[in-house]
């Protein structure tokens, strides 16, 4: 059966048009040939997003926005999406988010996927939000600053005020004169550090025999350190010694000497015994006085007249003999 060219130009045709609405609505986001599961979110306002924008699950494309629409008169928006992943489910408690998919501005809904074990069916209703914007985050990062700042503004205006009366020429004077102070004070600490350090130039010599010295008195300390060891060895024992001798028995002894002594002279004080009648009888010292001095006298004539008294005893002899 021979075609004619008039069916296979009106066959063209129909394929071109098929073609294009496809391609028109492949265009759009739309695929006319795949399943698609619909889910709805109701938002305050839908902030640019608009039909064909993409629904994404951490980040990647799983449907797209199929239609928007007023809700009620209150100015609410129903969002249609299609989600044309037919191995997602999607649990309950998913959150239907509108956020910035690039640094551009373009919009996309993201699946923030909830925690339940159970999922939602075709044709319900996600829960809504809306990621704040760029210049809402940037405000609400700034506002607490520009708070700060004004703040910081007032105090600083408060402070001028209070410096400004405070500061009175008499002040001023004062502050000034202040510094010049501290000026000459560190020009004089500037001038002391340099005589210091032209006095340890010139005195590098003796410091350094300082030094020596000190490193030479450390070295024999070193070098005699058994024999000062011993040194304490033996104090140590002397220590000893001294505490195990009864020295409390000997002080004792001795205090019991003195005290006896101190009584002993005290009796010769008040005259008692022949020690105290010695020392107070004034008769007695005179009378040993006159006997000492006859005793003298006798003893220095029978130094001179020796004859006197030993002549007798000689003839006392010889006339024995006679006899």
């Amino acid at each position: 059966m021979k075609i004619s060219k008039e069916v296979k130009t009106g066959i063209l045709v129909v394929i071109a048009i098929a073609l294009c609405v496809y391609g028109f609505n492949f265009l759009k986001g739309k695929d006319i040939f795949s399943s698609r599961d619909i889910y709805y979110a109701v938002y305050p306002q839908v902030g640019g997003i608009v039909e064909a924008n993409p629904v994404q699950l951490n980040g990647f494309k799983v449907g797209r926005v199929k239609k928007i629409e007023l809700l009620d008169s209150t100015g609410r928006l129903l969002v249609t999406m299609a989600i044309s992943d037919q191995n997602l489910r999607i649990k309950k408690g998913t959150v239907a988010r509108i956020v910035s998919s690039d640094l551009l501005g373009a919009k996309a809904i993201e699946l923030v996927m909830g925690n339940s074990v159970e999922y939602v069916k075709d044709g319900d209703t996600l829960t809504s939000d809306i990621e704040a914007s760029l210049q809402e985050s940037v405000n609400a990062s700034v506002k607490p600053l520009k708070d700060k700042a004004e703040k910081l503004i007032g105090s600083i205006d408060s402070i001028m005020v209070v410096v400004q009366a405070v500061l009175d020429k008499t002040t001023r004077d004062n502050l000034s004169q202040s510094f010049d102070n501290i000026k000459h004070a560190l020009e004089t600490f500037d001038r002391t550090a340099m005589r210091l350090d032209t006095m340890i130039a010139s005195e590098r010599y003796k410091i350094s025999n300082i030094f020596s010295k000190v490193e030479s008195i450390s070295t024999n300390l070193a070098n005699n350190n058994d024999k000062i060891s011993d040194a304490i060895r033996n104090f140590a024992s002397i220590s000893d010694t001294l505490a195990k001798a009864n020295l409390t028995k000997t002080i004792e002894n001795a205090n019991n000497a003195l005290g006896q002594a101190s009584s002993v002279m005290e009796k010769i004080n008040k005259g008692e015994g022949t020690a105290g009648l010695l020392v107070h009888d004034r008769k007695l010292y005179d009378n040993l006085t006159a006997a000492s001095g006859s005793l003298d006298s006798l003893l220095k004539d029978m130094n001179d007249h020796p004859k006197r008294y030993f002549s007798v005893f000689g003839r006392d002899k010889s006339k024995k003999k006679k006899k």
